[in-house]
């Protein structure tokens, strides 16, 4: 009898003490894949980043998301969105939304946890705080770049990884242009030495891979003109362009040239150069992209004598990464002229050939990949070393094609591939859930988030001096 009723007590002792470890408010930490067991909590949705994560609906994710943020437009502007996928006619979505909306939003959060994963994309001036208070109590993160935008901001980070590697939950960051097709054949073409070589040096004069961007503040999401809330254009909010867009960028130098090596950024990173610049906004097109009529006041000191409003949104880096010279460029003009768009530029430099990306008015502003051979280089020896391995790229990737036009190779890439930039989101959360099971992510992908985020925050204190 007395046997009996310890071995029942210590049944409920060791249940309850499961239940508290696994389930504590909602939160269950480990996740198998089963249908729904994935609670997403979106925290101060402020950009339209935090609404592409449900453009698309998962098996894995429960259909109920819960809402924390302020009372303000940016929340409901969100809302109209995810209303906008469970309403659209073809694959409509079904999310259930439950929102709380004060200004202890996160404090509720933290206390309620309905949900197991915090998604969080918009004001990134206080995000790093929301994520290190988020993985202190034991969620886990899937956040929007840039997770910080300063130095004091990337040492908090660094105690969020800590306290997230503690807490034993993930923390992560949505780099969608890792599943950009040229750039994915890119990196796959770099990793063939027949066919690349190996990296060149470099100089900061020519290095070794040059990435660039050109954004626009206006355009269309979804099929609808933009509409950004007014901190968008704040830089102390949301950050300058060297720490922002630059973070894709950053990330995809380490991810190509140095594919799943840790990246030890206190001796392997070291900035050489950096600059920053504004791109000048009207109140007209200031009206336009937030549909405000007026400047608020917490951007009228930064106006300039004319009433026009300098936003710090381009900037450039030449840095060196385990020896290897790299340039980052980014640039936001207000709109794109008619019938253009955003465009890039990317060439890796190997010791047998270069591989390019290029999206200008020749191609039509869709990227486009080509391998040339570096000046001097042997264009017979890339042909033959094309024909042998290229095959194999073809089985991974069938479809993909090669033309020759003179000295430079075009790779000619089926449409079934450009599924566009916002497909890519579902894409990162399909892998972010992948983890989730996983137990844990890849073990260069934290130190090399540190990697990423110290570049740009020490590209940021460089081009400040000036």
């Amino acid at each position: 009898m007395q046997r009996t009723l310890m071995l029942t007590v210590l049944f409920i002792t060791v249940s309850l003490l499961f239940i508290s470890c696994t389930n504590e408010k909602g939160t269950h930490m480990t996740f198998t894949g089963a249908k729904g067991e994935v609670k997403l909590m979106t925290l101060d949705p402020g950009h339209f980043h935090a609404a592409l994560i449900q453009k698309v609906m998962y098996d894995q994710v429960s259909p109920v998301v819960y809402i924390y943020a302020p009372v303000g437009p940016d929340v409901e502007d969100h809302i109209n969105r995810i209303n906008g996928y469970n309403t659209r006619a073809e694959n409509p979505t079904s999310w259930n939304i439950i929102d709380y909306r004060g200004p202890d939003f996160l404090e509720k959060m933290i206390a309620e946890k309905p949900g197991n994963v915090m998604v969080t994309a918009g004001n990134n001036k206080k995000k790093t705080e929301y994520i290190k208070a988020a993985v202190d109590a034991g969620i886990n993160v899937l956040a929007d770049k840039p997770m910080c935008i300063n130095k004091t901001g990337f040492e908090l980070l660094k105690e969020a990884f800590v306290s997230a590697a503690e807490k034993d939950v993930l923390l992560y960051d949505i780099m969608t242009e890792r599943h950009e097709i040229t750039t994915v054949l890119q990196r796959e073409l770099s990793m063939i030495p027949e066919v690349f070589g190996e990296l060149e040096k470099g100089s900061p004069e020519n290095p070794t891979v040059t990435k660039e961007s050109v954004h626009h503040f206006f355009k269309y999401v979804s099929g609808n003109p933009i509409k950004r809330p007014a901190w968008y254009m704040d830089t102390s909010q949301q950050g300058e362009g060297i720490v922002d867009v630059t973070t894709h960028l950053v990330d995809l130098i380490q991810w190509e040239c140095f594919p799943e090596q840790i990246i030890h950024y206190d001796s392997e990173i070291e900035m050489l150069q950096a600059n920053r610049w504004p791109t000048i906004m009207s109140k007209a097109q200031f009206e336009k992209v937030t549909q405000m009529s007026e400047f608020p006041d917490f951007l009228k000191n930064k106006l300039n004598e004319k009433g026009e409003l300098p936003v710090y949104a381009n900037g450039d880096m030449i840095y060196k990464i385990k020896g290897v010279h790299a340039k980052v460029s980014v640039i936001w003009n207000f709109e794109a002229p008619e019938g253009t768009g955003d465009t890039h530029f990317s060439i890796m430099r190997g010791t047998k050939a270069n591989i390019i990306i290029r999206q200008g008015k020749e191609q039509n502003f869709k990227p486009e990949l080509y391998i040339e051979t570096p000046k001097g280089g042997n264009s017979n020896g890339l042909d033959s070393s094309l024909k042998n391995t290229f095959p194999a790229l073809q089985d991974k990737f069938p479809g993909v094609e090669l033309e020759k036009n003179k000295n430079v190779w075009h790779i000619i890439i089926p449409d079934k591939y450009r599924i566009g930039h916002e497909a890519h989101f579902g894409q990162v959360t399909e892998k972010f859930l992948q983890y989730l099971i996983d137990g844990k992510l890849p073990d260069w992908e934290v130190p090399n988030m540190l990697a990423k985020y110290y570049t740009t925050t020490s590209a940021l204190e460089l081009a400040l001096q000036k």
